[in-house]
């Protein structure tokens, strides 16, 4: 043993660990009960910021959005990785530790359960009267009728009896050992292994899956493919090159809103009506989408997580020439469905054309204004208002835009007779000519679009079962409650058996009492008594009888 060391005062201190015991050490912090808990704890508090800061993979308009309100807030949390919490550095850290720590405390745990499966029940202490309950009483019936009948009352426990005998091969002494609750720490292994299959679950669905969204008009269409889809994440091991070659169809959108009453303009119902095509080159079969009720295509879900509507415009140049007709989406920002919504023609000569304005569905007037606001999200007098704007759009920079941002950067605005603004209001069918003969604009009609959440999520059920079974396991766990129960007879001199019954409890319970009692009482019924009864029994009375055994024999009885 090595010696010692000496601190600066003399004192002994222990020595320093070696780099083996360090890591050792480390090990066994890691994972003990304690830190799993830790660092379970810890990652419910890192989901947070995940579920009050919007995310990127979610919705990055509402990333966007909120950019734009804080933006000297949101560089900092962008630092962070706020808008990307679920595959951040330091989430990713915890839930690897986390999976980590559980695998190693669960390991371990293993090979000791099943040693204890193996375990036969421990043999008897010797005075029962230390035990927290106990109860002794004697009978007529031999010593072997008590530990059969005994081995018959204790039920499904695990039973070991040992017998001894005397010269001629009679049963003198013997005791039943029994211990049941084998499933507690069972149930405690099913749910930590469940948490695992949990993590692991939810890890796949977030490396192999992909998720994006796409607006598709009423008359439009959507192939699968990278180039479709206005949003779109992936996990780190998903190529896109594996996403299924559907196509679909959106040919009418139902949209119906409450008309009257407290709840007037509360959505009721919205259904997309339309055909998909699974594979390329089959025949296309008609769907019907629901809100909450996803279209499965190739191991794909389709999900319809939006609404809104989209004005045809068809824009003519100086030239006279169609430069632009298409179906506008203008995307909803209050509860009536006050939509905005830009267009950009960059065929349109001798300039660029660029609008942005807004959409009303049911426009109403008050006081000065001429189209203020909408009254209703239903489409009863819709109307588009419309600033335009020519020069360059700024598109052939090479650099990417969003289809519903207008950089203004090279742009002028067009004015109206009064220097202001020009501000062009239309309902369907209108046109309003531009200054300057710069073209035309039209408001030719009304369509609505909808928007398709596409998803893939590996095996998503793997969560699911693994907290239903985490369930049970969590159940038995807390519910069953290991017991071991010992009963002890021997003849005496006078040819009574003594019967000792003791129980001891592996986890705090109340009715050891009362379970004692419940086992003397059956075994009487069995075996007869003679009345007399002790509460417990001294160390003198359970001292070997004269009559010495010279033979002992072991029966297993396993339940």
């Amino acid at each position: 043993m090595s010696e010692k060391s000496r601190g600066p005062k003399g004192r002994a201190t222990a020595p320093a660990l070696s780099l083996l015991e360090t890591l050792r050490w480390a090990w066994r912090q890691l994972t003990s009960m304690k830190t799993a808990l830790f660092l379970l704890l810890l990652l419910a508090l890192a989901a947070v910021p995940g579920s009050i800061v919007p995310q990127r993979g979610v919705d990055p308009r509402a990333v966007a959005a909120y950019v734009e309100r804080h933006p000297d807030l949101a560089p900092v949390l962008d630092k962070l990785g706020a808008f990307h919490v679920y595959t951040s550095v330091w989430f990713s850290a915890i839930y690897l530790l986390l999976m980590v720590s559980l695998i190693g405390c669960i390991v371990p745990r293993v090979g000791v359960y099943a040693r204890a499966l193996r375990a036969r029940p421990p043999k008897a202490p010797r005075n029962f009267s230390r035990l927290p309950a106990s109860a002794t009483y004697e009978t007529t019936a031999d010593v072997e009728k008590v530990l059969d009948d005994a081995a018959k009352s204790l039920g499904l426990a695990r039973k070991d009896t040992v017998t001894e005998t005397d010269e001629s091969g009679t049963v003198v002494a013997g005791e039943v050992r029994a211990e049941k609750g084998y499933l507690r720490e069972f149930g405690n292994l099913v749910f930590h292994v469940s948490l695992v299959v949990v993590l692991v679950g939810v890890a796949s669905m977030s490396l192999l899956g992909y998720r994006g969204n796409a607006i598709v008009a009423e008359g439009g269409g959507y192939s699968n493919t990278l180039t479709q889809f206005d949003e779109f994440t992936a996990g780190g091991l998903f190529d896109t090159d594996d996403l299924p070659p559907f196509s679909m169809t959106l040919d009418e959108f139902d949209s119906r809103f409450e008309l009257e009453g407290p709840q007037r303009g509360a959505p009721r119902s919205f259904v997309a009506y339309g055909t998909v095509t699974d594979k390329p080159g089959e025949e296309p079969r008609p769907y019907e989408l629901k809100v909450n009720h996803p279209l499965r295509v190739d191991g794909a879900s389709v999900y319809l997580v939006g609404q809104g509507y989209a004005p045809v415009v068809r824009v003519k140049d100086g030239k006279g020439r169609v430069v632009f007709e298409d179906a506008v989406p203008f995307l909803p920002s209050d509860p009536t469905y006050t939509s905005n919504g830009v267009v950009k023609v960059p065929d349109a000569r001798p300039t660029q054309l660029g609008f942005q304005g807004f959409f009303l569905p049911t426009g109403v007037s008050t006081g000065d204004e001429e189209i203020p606001m909408s009254a209703h999200p239903a489409a009863a007098n819709p109307v588009l208002g419309l600033f335009a704007y020519y020069g360059d759009l700024g598109l052939d920079d090479g650099e990417a835009q969003s289809v519903y941002v207008l950089d203004k950067d090279e742009l002028t605005q067009f004015m109206g007779d009064d220097d202001k603004p020009l501000r062009i209001i239309l309902t369907p069918g209108e046109s309003v000519s531009l200054p300057d003969g710069k073209g035309t604009v039209e408001f030719v009609e009304l369509r609505q679009f909808a928007r398709f959440q596409f998803s893939a999520q590996p095996g998503v059920m793997v969560p699911l079962w693994g907290v239903s079974i985490g369930a049970i396991g969590l159940v038995l766990s807390l519910m069953i409650r290991p017991r071991r129960t010992w009963v002890r007879a021997r003849r005496r001199e006078d040819g009574t058996t003594l019967v000792e019954v003791a129980a001891l409890d592996r986890v705090p319970r109340s009715d050891v009492e009362q379970s004692v009692d419940d086992l003397t009482g059956r075994l009487k019924e069995r075996t007869g008594h003679t009345g007399s009864s002790y509460d417990t029994v001294s160390e003198s009375e359970a001292a070997p009888t004269s009559a010495a055994p010279t033979k002992a024999a072991t029966t297993r009885d396993e339940a």
